[in-house]
Protein backbone atom coordinates (compact mmCIF):
# COMPACT_ATOMS: atom_id res chain seq x y z
CA UNK A 1 0.00 0.00 0.00
CA UNK A 2 1.12 3.69 -0.93
CA UNK A 3 2.29 5.93 2.20
CA UNK A 4 -1.07 8.38 2.65
CA UNK A 5 0.20 12.03 2.14
CA UNK A 6 0.09 14.69 4.34
CA UNK A 7 -2.64 16.59 4.53
CA UNK A 8 -1.24 20.48 4.54
CA UNK A 9 -3.43 22.73 6.61
CA UNK A 10 -4.05 26.16 6.78
CA UNK A 11 -5.43 27.53 9.89
CA UNK A 12 -7.75 31.05 9.70
CA UNK A 13 -8.32 32.38 13.05
CA UNK A 14 -5.35 31.81 15.55
CA UNK A 15 -7.03 32.90 18.64
CA UNK A 16 -8.14 31.10 21.82
CA UNK A 17 -8.29 27.64 19.96
CA UNK A 18 -5.60 27.70 17.43
CA UNK A 19 -2.77 26.65 19.99
CA UNK A 20 -4.51 23.69 20.71
CA UNK A 21 -5.10 22.59 16.92
CA UNK A 22 -1.50 23.47 15.86
CA UNK A 23 0.01 21.27 18.97
CA UNK A 24 -1.98 18.42 17.42
CA UNK A 25 -1.09 18.76 13.77
CA UNK A 26 2.71 19.32 14.81
CA UNK A 27 2.28 15.89 16.91
CA UNK A 28 0.37 14.01 13.86
CA UNK A 29 2.51 12.44 11.03
CA UNK A 30 -0.88 12.79 8.83
CA UNK A 31 -0.89 16.08 9.01
CA UNK A 32 1.56 19.63 8.39
CA UNK A 33 0.84 23.06 9.48
CA UNK A 34 1.84 25.52 6.13
CA UNK A 35 -0.22 28.46 6.84
CA UNK A 36 -2.22 31.02 8.75
CA UNK A 37 -4.09 34.24 8.92
CA UNK A 38 -5.90 36.07 11.21
CA UNK A 39 -7.63 39.41 11.03
CA UNK A 40 -6.01 40.75 13.45
CA UNK A 41 -2.04 41.34 13.15
CA UNK A 42 0.08 39.62 14.80
CA UNK A 43 -1.70 36.57 15.53
CA UNK A 44 -0.48 34.54 12.67
CA UNK A 45 2.61 35.30 12.76
CA UNK A 46 3.00 34.17 16.65
CA UNK A 47 1.43 30.68 15.61
CA UNK A 48 3.14 29.79 12.17
CA UNK A 49 6.65 31.12 14.84
CA UNK A 50 5.83 28.07 17.05
CA UNK A 51 5.00 25.75 15.00
CA UNK A 52 5.92 26.52 11.59
CA UNK A 53 4.21 27.96 8.31
CA UNK A 54 4.07 31.03 5.86
CA UNK A 55 1.66 33.42 7.79
CA UNK A 56 -0.62 35.42 5.63
CA UNK A 57 -1.75 38.48 5.53
CA UNK A 58 -5.67 38.10 4.72
CA UNK A 59 -7.56 35.19 3.79
CA UNK A 60 -7.60 35.68 -0.09
CA UNK A 61 -3.38 35.75 0.48
CA UNK A 62 -3.93 32.05 2.05
CA UNK A 63 -6.65 30.49 -0.22
CA UNK A 64 -4.15 31.30 -2.72
CA UNK A 65 -1.33 29.41 -1.47
CA UNK A 66 -1.09 26.14 -3.70
CA UNK A 67 0.39 24.23 -0.95
CA UNK A 68 -2.63 24.20 0.97
CA UNK A 69 -4.77 21.28 0.72
CA UNK A 70 -7.67 22.08 3.31
CA UNK A 71 -8.64 25.03 5.78
CA UNK A 72 -9.26 24.69 9.38
CA UNK A 73 -11.76 27.15 9.93
CA UNK A 74 -11.34 28.52 13.69
CA UNK A 75 -12.85 32.17 13.55
CA UNK A 76 -15.80 33.37 15.27
CA UNK A 77 -18.95 31.81 14.85
CA UNK A 78 -20.30 34.57 12.96
CA UNK A 79 -17.86 34.23 10.04
CA UNK A 80 -17.93 30.65 9.78
CA UNK A 81 -20.08 30.26 6.52
CA UNK A 82 -18.31 33.20 5.43
CA UNK A 83 -14.68 31.80 5.39
CA UNK A 84 -16.03 27.85 4.69
CA UNK A 85 -17.58 29.00 1.65
CA UNK A 86 -14.58 31.10 0.02
CA UNK A 87 -12.48 27.95 0.75
CA UNK A 88 -14.53 25.72 -0.83
CA UNK A 89 -14.98 27.81 -3.68
CA UNK A 90 -11.05 28.28 -3.94
CA UNK A 91 -10.93 24.55 -4.22
CA UNK A 92 -9.84 23.47 -0.54
CA UNK A 93 -11.17 20.85 1.78
CA UNK A 94 -12.55 22.69 4.72
CA UNK A 95 -12.74 21.51 8.69
CA UNK A 96 -14.89 24.15 10.67
CA UNK A 97 -15.01 24.71 14.18
CA UNK A 98 -18.54 24.08 15.70
CA UNK A 99 -21.35 25.56 14.74
CA UNK A 100 -20.66 25.02 10.73
CA UNK A 101 -23.03 28.16 10.13
CA UNK A 102 -25.45 30.06 12.33
CA UNK A 103 -28.56 29.00 9.67
CA UNK A 104 -29.21 25.95 8.87
CA UNK A 105 -30.26 27.14 5.15
CA UNK A 106 -25.98 28.43 4.79
CA UNK A 107 -24.90 25.35 6.42
CA UNK A 108 -26.88 23.53 3.45
CA UNK A 109 -25.22 25.81 1.26
CA UNK A 110 -22.29 24.51 2.13
CA UNK A 111 -22.39 20.99 2.05
CA UNK A 112 -23.97 21.74 -1.46
CA UNK A 113 -20.94 23.64 -2.28
CA UNK A 114 -18.45 20.94 -1.52
CA UNK A 115 -20.47 18.36 -2.82
CA UNK A 116 -20.86 20.10 -6.10
CA UNK A 117 -16.79 20.82 -6.25
CA UNK A 118 -15.84 17.14 -5.14
CA UNK A 119 -14.43 18.85 -1.60
CA UNK A 120 -14.58 17.22 1.93
CA UNK A 121 -16.17 18.92 4.06
CA UNK A 122 -16.28 18.21 8.31
CA UNK A 123 -16.93 20.48 11.28
CA UNK A 124 -16.68 19.89 15.26
CA UNK A 125 -17.52 18.82 17.63
CA UNK A 126 -16.34 15.79 16.28
CA UNK A 127 -15.70 14.43 20.17
CA UNK A 128 -17.20 11.04 18.89
CA UNK A 129 -13.96 10.04 17.74
CA UNK A 130 -12.81 10.19 21.18
CA UNK A 131 -12.06 7.25 23.11
CA UNK A 132 -14.23 7.24 25.92
CA UNK A 133 -16.77 8.03 23.72
CA UNK A 134 -16.52 5.20 21.05
CA UNK A 135 -16.06 2.61 23.97
CA UNK A 136 -20.07 3.89 24.97
CA UNK A 137 -21.03 3.54 21.30
CA UNK A 138 -20.00 -0.19 21.56
CA UNK A 139 -21.62 -0.69 24.56
CA UNK A 140 -25.02 1.15 23.09
CA UNK A 141 -24.44 -1.05 19.73
CA UNK A 142 -24.06 -4.58 21.76
CA UNK A 143 -27.24 -3.38 23.49
CA UNK A 144 -25.42 -3.72 27.04
CA UNK A 145 -28.17 -1.81 28.51
CA UNK A 146 -31.37 -3.02 26.15
CA UNK A 147 -33.18 -0.68 24.33
CA UNK A 148 -32.53 3.37 25.35
CA UNK A 149 -35.24 5.50 25.28
CA UNK A 150 -34.06 8.50 27.23
CA UNK A 151 -30.96 10.58 27.26
CA UNK A 152 -30.26 13.31 29.74
CA UNK A 153 -27.49 15.88 28.69
CA UNK A 154 -25.64 18.25 30.59
CA UNK A 155 -23.96 21.04 29.12
CA UNK A 156 -23.28 23.57 32.03
CA UNK A 157 -20.48 25.76 31.43
CA UNK A 158 -20.63 28.19 33.88
CA UNK A 159 -19.45 32.10 33.58
CA UNK A 160 -17.29 31.62 31.23
CA UNK A 161 -16.25 35.41 31.16
CA UNK A 162 -14.23 34.43 34.68
CA UNK A 163 -11.57 32.72 32.55
CA UNK A 164 -12.19 33.20 28.48
CA UNK A 165 -10.14 35.95 27.29
CA UNK A 166 -13.25 36.87 24.53
CA UNK A 167 -16.49 35.76 26.26
CA UNK A 168 -18.52 38.25 24.35
CA UNK A 169 -18.60 36.20 21.04
CA UNK A 170 -19.60 32.93 22.43
CA UNK A 171 -22.41 35.17 24.32
CA UNK A 172 -23.16 36.21 21.38
CA UNK A 173 -24.59 32.74 20.22
CA UNK A 174 -25.58 30.83 23.61
CA UNK A 175 -24.61 28.23 25.05
CA UNK A 176 -26.35 25.77 23.41
CA UNK A 177 -24.95 26.80 20.29
CA UNK A 178 -21.07 27.03 21.71
CA UNK A 179 -21.88 23.73 24.20
CA UNK A 180 -24.79 21.97 24.01
CA UNK A 181 -23.51 21.13 20.43
CA UNK A 182 -21.45 18.52 21.38
CA UNK A 183 -24.07 16.81 23.75
CA UNK A 184 -26.06 17.27 20.07
CA UNK A 185 -23.47 15.97 17.87
CA UNK A 186 -22.88 13.01 19.63
CA UNK A 187 -26.58 11.59 20.20
CA UNK A 188 -27.54 12.25 16.79
CA UNK A 189 -24.56 10.76 15.49
CA UNK A 190 -25.04 7.46 17.80
CA UNK A 191 -29.13 7.36 17.18
CA UNK A 192 -30.06 9.08 14.23
CA UNK A 193 -31.54 12.30 12.85
CA UNK A 194 -34.11 14.64 15.69
CA UNK A 195 -37.15 14.97 14.28
CA UNK A 196 -38.65 17.31 16.86
CA UNK A 197 -37.29 19.87 19.56
CA UNK A 198 -39.77 21.85 22.54
CA UNK A 199 -37.70 24.46 24.34
CA UNK A 200 -37.34 26.85 26.71
CA UNK A 201 -34.92 29.80 27.35
CA UNK A 202 -34.39 32.55 29.40
CA UNK A 203 -31.17 34.96 30.53
CA UNK A 204 -30.30 34.68 33.78
CA UNK A 205 -27.33 37.22 34.43
CA UNK A 206 -28.32 40.37 32.23
CA UNK A 207 -24.80 41.85 32.28
CA UNK A 208 -21.47 40.21 32.43
CA UNK A 209 -18.13 41.78 33.33
CA UNK A 210 -15.06 40.48 31.06
CA UNK A 211 -11.75 39.97 32.35
CA UNK A 212 -10.21 43.21 31.47
CA UNK A 213 -13.29 45.19 33.23
CA UNK A 214 -15.59 45.46 30.16
CA UNK A 215 -19.22 45.25 30.76
CA UNK A 216 -21.57 43.53 27.72
CA UNK A 217 -25.39 42.44 27.80
CA UNK A 218 -25.54 38.14 26.31
CA UNK A 219 -27.08 38.74 23.21
CA UNK A 220 -28.89 35.07 23.01
CA UNK A 221 -30.07 33.48 26.65
CA UNK A 222 -27.68 32.28 29.18
CA UNK A 223 -29.68 29.22 29.73
CA UNK A 224 -31.81 26.88 27.79
CA UNK A 225 -33.75 23.38 28.28
CA UNK A 226 -35.13 21.20 25.16
CA UNK A 227 -36.00 18.52 24.42
CA UNK A 228 -35.20 16.94 21.46
CA UNK A 229 -37.42 13.94 19.94
CA UNK A 230 -35.18 11.31 17.87
CA UNK A 231 -36.62 9.52 14.52
CA UNK A 232 -35.43 6.36 16.69
CA UNK A 233 -37.27 7.33 19.67
CA UNK A 234 -35.04 8.69 21.72
CA UNK A 235 -36.06 11.14 23.75
CA UNK A 236 -33.13 13.80 24.80
CA UNK A 237 -33.61 16.35 27.46
CA UNK A 238 -30.37 18.75 26.93
CA UNK A 239 -29.23 21.42 29.75
CA UNK A 240 -27.18 24.10 28.54
CA UNK A 241 -25.47 26.85 30.41
CA UNK A 242 -23.46 29.68 30.94
CA UNK A 243 -24.92 30.58 34.20
CA UNK A 244 -24.98 27.24 36.20
CA UNK A 245 -21.25 25.46 36.34
CA UNK A 246 -20.83 21.58 35.45
CA UNK A 247 -21.57 20.57 39.35
CA UNK A 248 -22.82 17.17 40.27
CA UNK A 249 -24.80 17.07 37.14
CA UNK A 250 -22.67 16.70 34.01
CA UNK A 251 -22.11 14.31 30.85
CA UNK A 252 -24.31 12.20 29.54
CA UNK A 253 -27.09 9.40 30.90
CA UNK A 254 -27.84 6.78 28.77
CA UNK A 255 -31.57 4.81 30.81
CA UNK A 256 -32.44 1.81 28.56
CA UNK A 257 -34.74 -1.30 29.58
CA UNK A 258 -31.69 -3.41 31.07
CA UNK A 259 -29.82 -0.34 33.07
CA UNK A 260 -27.70 3.00 32.68
CA UNK A 261 -25.20 3.95 31.39
CA UNK A 262 -23.39 7.22 32.25
CA UNK A 263 -20.61 9.05 30.31
CA UNK A 264 -18.98 11.84 32.38
CA UNK A 265 -17.80 14.15 29.66
CA UNK A 266 -19.10 14.38 25.56
CA UNK A 267 -16.01 16.13 25.28
CA UNK A 268 -12.62 14.26 26.49
CA UNK A 269 -11.38 11.29 25.03
CA UNK A 270 -10.46 9.75 29.24
CA UNK A 271 -13.53 10.41 30.43
CA UNK A 272 -15.25 8.10 33.11
CA UNK A 273 -17.54 5.75 31.80
CA UNK A 274 -19.98 3.87 34.25
CA UNK A 275 -22.66 1.45 34.01
CA UNK A 276 -25.37 0.08 36.37
CA UNK A 277 -28.26 -2.75 35.57
CA UNK A 278 -29.66 -2.28 38.54
CA UNK A 279 -31.32 1.32 37.97
CA UNK A 280 -29.35 2.45 41.17
CA UNK A 281 -27.13 5.31 40.13
CA UNK A 282 -25.51 4.63 43.58
CA UNK A 283 -24.30 1.24 42.17
CA UNK A 284 -22.84 2.50 38.89
CA UNK A 285 -19.48 0.31 38.46
CA UNK A 286 -16.60 1.80 36.20
CA UNK A 287 -16.44 0.21 32.59
CA UNK A 288 -12.54 -0.37 31.20
CA UNK A 289 -11.97 1.79 27.81
CA UNK A 290 -11.43 0.11 24.85
CA UNK A 291 -7.93 1.18 24.44
CA UNK A 292 -5.58 3.99 26.21
CA UNK A 293 -6.90 7.06 25.80
CA UNK A 294 -5.78 10.08 24.77
CA UNK A 295 -6.04 12.34 27.48
CA UNK A 296 -8.58 15.33 27.03
CA UNK A 297 -9.59 16.35 23.66
CA UNK A 298 -7.77 15.39 20.79
CA UNK A 299 -8.12 18.55 18.29
CA UNK A 300 -6.35 17.01 15.79
CA UNK A 301 -8.52 13.53 15.65
CA UNK A 302 -11.20 14.99 13.31
CA UNK A 303 -8.47 16.27 10.84
CA UNK A 304 -6.52 12.73 10.66
CA UNK A 305 -10.28 11.52 9.87
CA UNK A 306 -10.56 14.15 7.12
CA UNK A 307 -6.87 13.41 5.89
CA UNK A 308 -8.44 9.56 5.65
CA UNK A 309 -11.63 11.05 3.96
CA UNK A 310 -9.68 12.86 1.23
CA UNK A 311 -7.21 9.58 0.30
CA UNK A 312 -10.27 7.46 0.22
CA UNK A 313 -12.63 9.27 -1.23
CA UNK A 314 -15.25 9.01 1.80
CA UNK A 315 -17.34 11.36 3.84
CA UNK A 316 -15.74 12.18 7.06
CA UNK A 317 -17.02 10.54 10.21
CA UNK A 318 -17.50 14.67 11.33
CA UNK A 319 -19.38 15.26 8.24
CA UNK A 320 -20.76 18.39 6.68
CA UNK A 321 -24.65 17.10 6.42
CA UNK A 322 -24.35 16.00 10.16
CA UNK A 323 -23.34 19.47 11.44
CA UNK A 324 -26.05 21.06 9.08
CA UNK A 325 -28.53 18.66 10.16
CA UNK A 326 -27.33 19.63 13.78
CA UNK A 327 -27.52 23.25 12.97
CA UNK A 328 -31.22 22.92 12.02
CA UNK A 329 -31.52 21.58 15.36
CA UNK A 330 -30.29 24.48 17.59
CA UNK A 331 -32.40 26.86 15.01
CA UNK A 332 -35.52 24.87 15.88
CA UNK A 333 -34.19 25.22 19.20
CA UNK A 334 -34.14 28.97 19.06
CA UNK A 335 -37.90 29.19 17.32
CA UNK A 336 -39.53 26.44 19.61
CA UNK A 337 -38.13 28.80 23.04
CA UNK A 338 -39.44 31.95 21.19
CA UNK A 339 -42.88 30.21 20.04
CA UNK A 340 -43.28 28.11 22.77
CA UNK A 341 -44.15 25.05 21.21
CA UNK A 342 -42.73 22.22 19.11
CA UNK A 343 -40.74 22.46 16.35
CA UNK A 344 -40.19 20.19 13.55
CA UNK A 345 -36.80 19.12 11.94
CA UNK A 346 -36.88 18.33 8.24
CA UNK A 347 -32.99 17.51 7.45
CA UNK A 348 -31.24 14.22 7.53
CA UNK A 349 -27.58 12.83 7.22
CA UNK A 350 -25.73 9.83 6.87
CA UNK A 351 -25.04 8.64 10.28
CA UNK A 352 -20.91 7.45 10.45
CA UNK A 353 -19.30 4.19 10.92
CA UNK A 354 -17.40 3.58 13.89
CA UNK A 355 -14.01 3.75 14.15
CA UNK A 356 -12.18 0.46 12.73
CA UNK A 357 -10.95 -0.59 16.27
CA UNK A 358 -13.80 0.27 17.76
CA UNK A 359 -15.87 -2.56 15.96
Amino acid sequence: MAARKRLRLGVVGCGNIAHRYAQRIRALDALELVAASDALPGRAEALVAEFGGKAHGSLASLLADDRVDAVVNLTVPAAHAEVTAAALEAGKHVHSEKPLALRHEEARDLVDLASARGLRLSAAPATLLGDAQQTAWKLLRDTAIGHVRVAYAEANWGRIETWHPAPATLYAVGPMVDVGVYPLALLTAIFGRARSVTAYATTLEPERVALDGTRFRPGAPDLTVAVVELESGLVVRLTASFYVGAGIHRGLEFHGDGGMLWLASWAESDSRLQITTDFNGDNYEPVPLLREPYHGIDWGRALVDLAGAVDDGREPRASGAHAAHVVEVLNAVQESARVGGPVAVESSFDPPPPLEWAL
